[in-house]
């Protein structure tokens, strides 16, 4: 793997450990914008504001062609206390870069700068730093703001750090690459009273613990084992005494999907399972179900183009088709349902007992920010190929 670029690695570096170091929850990422936004237009790029709130648009021309191309990067962090001792540890308590956005951001941000100074292709690049992309959909609150009328992207392309993938290696597939992610919080409606008395009570951790169960028989016997689905109970909480039967019961559902069919099939399967079990109990549940966001499907020539270039910047022995997508969830799908594009991984394994993302002692692996702010260079003078 060359890298060509390495002299504005140690920038690139600073730049991460900054973000690192004030990470901020999505759709508060104010400061982090304004970091952002300064570096941009130090470069001499048209720098957009105020979609999505905090989210930042960079436009770059050069040459006399329409042709462009759109890069996300997220910038957004996470409510997690870190543990990771880092020197440049987060010092906002409570918050942190757990995902590596912050190496995602920096990244994109080595690449504007060696876009912007080598002017090395003929279009228009938009960069995208995105924020909100953990829990609020901000690329789907950045397209209802009008991004892609404001910026026409004739594709989009986005990358995401996995420390389970051999560092250095590309993962990719064409068609569906991350789930579709919905949550449901399920409440049993009961009827308290003495621990010691529970005939003169309608017992909901009874009824809830027997809604859990039955709820593991919908992706084993419902829905066709060739279809990938996921439904998990995360949360159970009722009561707080050994002696006292509470009111109400409430569990957590995190459910995956690929198939709307099948996202249909599950929603109204936990709605009957959920209200049937309660009703044998003498008893009643209300459910909240969230839709959220819709599975992540890579288009053919886009996966195509990222491939082919991976394999000439890396080696073949770096590129990988994934057997099967990940159950994982990313609002990029907003964006490649509007446009098409790719959405791949790049590993940064250390060892094979790395944390994962969203662990508190996870931190993004500084050696493949060379890889990373090189390869963004490398797509988008390829796609935007003086011809």
């Amino acid at each position: 793997m060359t890298i060509q670029f390495s002299n504005y690695m140690a920038d690139v570096l600073a730049t991460r450990h900054h973000l690192h170091q004030y990470p901020e929850i999505g759709l508060s990422e104010f400061d982090t914008s304004d970091y952002v936004v300064k570096q941009l237009e130090a470069l001499g790029y048209e720098v957009h504001r105020g979609l999505a709130k905090t989210g930042v648009v960079a436009t770059l021309r050069n040459g006399t062609s329409t042709k462009s191309i759109g890069i996300r990067a997220d910038f957004d962090a996470l409510p997690i206390l870190e543990e990771t001792g880092a020197a440049y540890a987060s010092k906002n308590p409570g918050v942190m870069h757990a995902c590596g956005h912050d190496g995602h951001t920096a990244m994109l941000l080595g690449a504007a700068r060696i876009l912007a100074e080598r002017r090395n292709f003929d279009g228009v690049v938009h960069l995208i730093f995105q924020p909100a992309e953990e829990n609020f959909g901000g690329a789907k609150i950045m397209m209802d703001d009008g991004l892609f009328e404001k910026f026409p992207c004739d594709a989009v392309f986005a990358l995401h750090n996995d420390p389970t993938i051999p560092f250095g290696k590309f993962a990719l597939r064409e068609g569906p690459i991350m789930a579709a992610v919905d949550e449901c919080i399920i409440t049993v409606n009961g009827r308290g009273g003495h621990g010691a008395e529970p005939q003169d009570t309608a017992d909901p951790i009874v009824c809830g613990a027997s809604i859990i169960m039955a709820l593991q028989t919908i992706v084993s016997r419902n829905i066709h084992p060739i279809d990938p689905s996921v439904i998990t109970v995360g949360a159970f909480h009722a009561g707080a005494a050994s002696n006292v039967i509470p009111e109400r019961a409430e569990m957590k559902l995190s459910i995956r999907s690929f198939d709307p069919k099948v996202r249909d099939q599950l929603e109204d399967r936990i709605r009957t399972i959920a209200e049937g079990q309660a009703a044998s109990y003498g008893m009643s549940v209300t459910l909240d179900y969230q839709r959220g966001y819709n599975a992540t499907i890579n288009h053919k020539a886009e996966t195509d183009f990222i491939r082919a270039l991976a394999v000439d910047f890396a080696g073949a022995d770096k590129v990988y088709d994934m057997d099967r997508p990940t159950m994982g969830s990313e609002d990029f799908a907003y964006m490649l349902e509007e446009r098409p594009g790719c959405y791949f991984f790049l590993g940064t394994q250390r060892t094979p007992n790395d944390p994962p993302l969203h662990h508190p002692r996870y931190d993004f692996n500084d050696d493949i920010l060379p890889v990373g702010t090189s390869f963004w260079v490398e797509l988008t003078e390829k796609w935007l190929a003086a011809k």
